[in-house]
């Protein structure tokens, strides 16, 4: 069989597009430096400037000078990687075979998804603004929510795009509480491509890799850039099959942290 044959480029984008499904919090991040990896250890360098003094305005007075602009360089590195590397009997046969390959690389998405959000979660934990520990109150896990939004309000947190990520054992209580399941918003956009509804400005997330931690984030506080940089058919050199393997390179960072908040549950 002739493994000149495979066609790396076709799953590849396979590979990447199930791969972006399968996330929660790397769909909540903004991706806006993805085309900038090539590979491990990559920079790229994000300007944030000052808030620009608006003044207000005398026809009769002259204008202030011009104000210079200033900020800080945050530098997103691509220091994380993962890889799958397995063996089939025929690599031909079964690309041929779509339905195996791309039960494959579903699999290999998945694994690799998993890995990518273990990956985020640490830094949105490390770089997070706010970090606070308490017990749900007795007016209930929406009174929790509320603060929380309370909270990004003083922060000066935009309120477009706010999201929460809660924990599945939470996500009970939540819909339990008539506060929440009567509103519109939330009976409307319930259970919308893993989306669970919306609460107090919040669009509400499930993640499976939270146990005791509610996480309030925005999109633009958090980058992260991912990307499957190789997929290879080759020979093992020992055995009469044929091997496939695929690296995927990733980098995230919070670039604006008081708009990332992680709030984790005492009993």
């Amino acid at each position: 069989m002739a493994i000149s044959n495979f066609i790396p480029q076709l799953w590849s984008a396979r590979l990447q597009d199930k791969l972006q499904h399968a996330l929660v919090f790397g769909t909540l991040c903004n991706r806006n430096y993805e085309g900038e990896i090539r590979q491990w250890g990559d920079t790229v360098h994000i300007n944030t400037i000052n808030d620009i003094t608006v003044k207000p305005y005398d026809p009769s007075v002259a204008i202030d000078d011009p104000e210079e602009l200033s900020g800080a360089d945050t530098t997103l590195t691509i220091d994380h990687g993962a890889y799958y590397n397995f063996f089939i009997n025929d690599v031909d046969a079964v690309q041929a075979r779509a339905d195996l390959m791309d039960a494959a690389m579903r699999n290999a998405a998945a694994r690799l998804a998993s890995d990518a959000e273990s990956y985020i979660l640490s830094v949105i934990r490390e770089g997070a603004g706010k970090k606070v520990s308490k017990a749900i109150p007795e007016a209930g896990l929406y009174a929790l929510i509320l603060e929380i939004k309370g909270e990004m309000d003083k922060a000066g947190v935009p309120r477009a795009g706010r999201k929460l990520v809660l924990p599945p054992q939470l996500e009970t209580d939540l819909l339990l509480d008539q506060r929440f399941i009567t509103g519109s918003s939330a009976a409307a956009h319930r259970l919308c491509e893993g989306s669970v509804a919306r609460a107090a400005g919040f669009d509400l997330y499930i993640s499976g890799d939270l146990t005791s931690e509610i996480i309030a984030m925005t999109p633009e506080a958090v980058t992260f850039a991912n990307q499957i940089t190789r997929v290879d058919a080759y020979r093992p050199e020992r055995g009469f099959a044929d091997g496939v393997k695929g690296l995927c390179l990733s980098g995230a960072k919070v670039i604006q942290p008081a708009a990332v908040c992680v709030y984790t549950i005492t009993d």
